[in-house]
């Protein structure tokens, strides 16, 4: 029977980041260095030449935490795409926004990156690691919990037995179910279509976002193409929050039909629009446990909290969680105090959930904001208010500034992890 400190279910972005991050700032002070089990049955594959459907866009504070966990290199050695400046505009509104590094003195205002690109990263530094084992041949059929630790057991093999276990296993959480931990949930009436276009005018490393009465399309900077020899930046992750049957009726649309029917959502703003690859539909949820932490199980990512993809802010807020969750978890040891300390916990648990819950609040009062009839107001006056705020705020320099280093992820409670440690190098 194999013994660790902590066991990590779930070996995605966010448990990976958690498992770095534990041993990198353990490793930083005088504590017993932590061991780690990553349970996870789907290893990671080779990229294709195509970019990848799902993809994240990055902020600073989320970058700052690969960069000090020293994976922001292999990152860049795949690859990514900056982008300087954001355009949003509402299609029967009358305003929009425009954000550019030169408002924050950044030199970028953050990255599209293929999931696939930034996990593998992250798997290939902790295979390095020795104090990070891996468990991918069988998945774990149940956990219990004991007086003094937890004891996780597979259908073949030695069980597992660790201090604490933490659920990184994604919105449909097996450990949330396991540990019957309650969550709210509601269904956003929305689905997220996906897919990868070509723009003829290129993307200008610009994020481009266009609200429509459905919900908004957002077309996410792609990396250069090599095309005959020639790179260009001409392809975009395209994010389509529509409504269910506004999803279907778009994916049964023939692909010159969707190109031609998306370059007019568009205003022309990119060119002439080519779909690029499949399309992909999955509904969205909001989700939001009770309690992020019940006895020695700890929830983080997708399973504490999901949030409408609208301002790209869900893969950050659970980085951020996996960061938080190793200081915590590192000032006990610091301290002498037990990694199971029931108030350490507890303050986890408040300290995200609080920031989970603004989120959620923001999400669901940009979206009405932009609905059709937003508090089922006339949407004449509507229209005209909603133009003339986001005209105001397109003017207006400090709340403007205060929205892209919200955006940027400046908070005021950040984990050190995600401050400038390490000099950067974009």
């Amino acid at each position: 029977m194999q013994k660790f400190d902590i066991l990590i279910i779930g070996g995605g972005m966010v448990g990976l980041t958690l498992a770095l991050a534990l041993r990198h700032q353990n490793q930083q002070s005088q504590s017993e260095p932590l061991s780690i089990a990553i349970v996870d049955n789907n290893e990671p594959s080779a990229l294709s030449e195509q970019p990848e459907l799902r993809v994240s866009a990055i902020n600073l504070a989320s970058q700052q935490i690969f960069a000090n966990l020293g994976v922001w290199a292999a990152i860049k050695n795949q690859r990514l795409q900056a982008y300087q400046h954001m355009h949003i505009w509402d299609k029967h509104g009358y305003g929009q926004l425009n954000f550019a590094n030169t408002d924050v003195n950044e030199k970028d205002l953050g990255w599209i990156i293929e999931n696939k690109v930034i996990r593998n990263a992250l798997w290939q530094k902790a295979q390095t690691d020795d104090g990070i084992h891996f468990f991918t041949e069988q998945a774990l059929t149940n956990v219990t919990m004991g007086d003094n630790e937890v004891f996780a057991s597979f259908a073949d093999g030695a069980p597992i037995l660790a201090k604490l276990v933490v659920g990184a296993d994604g919105a449909h959480s097996w450990l949330r179910k396991q540990m019957n931990m309650p969550i709210m949930f509601q269904d956003y009436d929305h689905h997220a279509l996906v897919a990868t276009i070509e723009c003829e005018q290129g993307h200008n490393n610009t994020a481009w976002q266009v609200f429509l009465p459905e919900g908004p399309l957002a077309f996410l900077p792609l990396f250069e193409s090599n095309i005959e020899g020639c790179y260009e930046k001409n392809q975009c992750s395209i994010v389509w929050s529509t409504t269910p049957d506004e999803a279907q009726r778009l994916q049964a649309l023939s692909s010159a039909e969707f190109s031609k029917e998306i370059t007019a959502t568009s205003d022309g703003k990119l060119g002439n629009i080519t779909l690029q690859s499949e399309r992909v539909s999955f509904p969205l949820t909001m989700r939001l446990a009770h309690d992020f932490v019940k006895d020695k199980a700890i929830l983080v990512g997708d399973a504490a909290h999901t949030i409408h993809p609208l301002a790209g802010q869900g893969v950050n807020l659970g980085l951020l969680d996996a960061a938080s969750l190793a200081e915590t978890l590192l000032k006990q040891l610091e301290q002498n105090k037990p990694l199971t300390s029931s108030i350490a916990l507890n303050e986890y648990s408040r300290w995200r959930k609080s920031e989970a819950t603004e989120m959620i609040a923001a999400m669901a009062a940009i979206k009405n904001i932009f609905s059709e009839q937003p508090f089922k107001l006339p949407s004449t006056p509507v229209k005209l208010i909603r133009g003339l705020g986001l005209s105001l705020i397109d003017n207006f320099s400090p709340v403007k500034h205060l929205m892209i280093k919200q955006a940027l992820g400046f908070k005021t409670h950040l984990p050190e992890l995600a401050k400038a440690l390490d000099p950067l190098e974009n």
